[in-house]
């Protein structure tokens, strides 16, 4: 499949210049969700579901989803944030998505893009989002720094992605509380959970929340990241696909290591 990234990031490049072509209008501030927060009091696995219509690997996921509708389906079932995937070249995405994300739920909103520009940060906000993604693959260290700190500077939480322990110590020194662990490797599209078992011991000796991404099909495999630390996880075909939803996070929803320790 070669290097999907690459591809990607060329096409969002060519996006980023579309963008800054409108004029950003000066909004009002508007309180943010935090997930954090959310994270530091939690006791079961936190859940971030994801409104995906589709990916590069497996095509068209489920392209008859409403994201509001959805959203509200997630947010009954038992999800802590909803995750929009609003990339449109490779995911069939919007930031419209996101927009009506945002009018159906109150929990915390994350915007799951390739962010390599300021202005897509802007856009983000404006659209409704609490989070962003930085991935750490896409990004040099200056790039990664600023974008990470100009998000604060917009009051978002940043969920920083990260695939191998290089990118984990770099993501490790911005300070950011939240790291996401890529079960797939974007530059293959491969899943292996062994990522994060590899990387959580790094992630947790640091004191930071670890969220596990991609490739959770089953309870077998939310009990696989959750032994090694895991907070949280985050699904996005399985749920886009799932016939019972309500049972789907039901058997998800299982309680931290530290809870079932004590």
């Amino acid at each position: 499949m070669g290097d999907i990234l690459d591809q990607i990031i060329k096409v969002k490049k060519q996006e980023v210049e579309r963008l800054k072509q409108f004029k950003r209008l000066e909004r009002e501030t508007r309180k943010k969700q935090s997930f954090i927060q959310w994270l530091a009091q939690a006791e079961f696995v936190s859940i971030i579901a994801e409104f995906k219509r589709a990916s590069p690997s497996k095509g068209l996921i489920n392209g008859d989803l409403n994201p509001k509708t959805q959203a509200m389906n997630y947010v009954q079932g038992g999800a802590d944030v909803i995750s929009v995937l609003t990339d449109n070249d490779f995911f069939k995405g919007s930031f419209e998505d996101l927009k009506q994300v945002r009018e159906g739920v109150q929990t915390p909103v994350l915007c799951k893009d390739f962010i390599v520009d300021p202005i897509q940060i802007d856009v983000a906000e404006e659209s409704g989002a609490d989070l962003i993604l930085l991935i750490a693959a896409a990004l040099d260290d200056e790039s990664l720094h600023e974008l990470y700190e100009y998000a604060l500077s917009k009051e978002l939480e940043v969920l920083i992605e990260v695939h191998n322990e290089e990118e984990a110590e770099r993501a490790l020194r911005t300070g950011n509380p939240l790291i996401g662990v890529n079960n797939r490797n974007l530059k293959t599209f491969e899943v292996d959970l062994g990522t994060t078992e590899r990387l959580a011991p790094m992630i947790k000796s640091a004191g930071r929340y670890l969220i596990s991404e991609s490739g959770m099909k089953s309870i077998e495999d939310v009990e696989r990241v959750v032994a090694v630390g895991a907070n949280g996880i985050l699904v996005g075909e399985t749920f886009m696909k799932h016939p019972n939803l309500q049972q789907a996070f039901l058997e998800m929803k299982i309680p931290l290591k530290e809870v079932t320790s004590k």
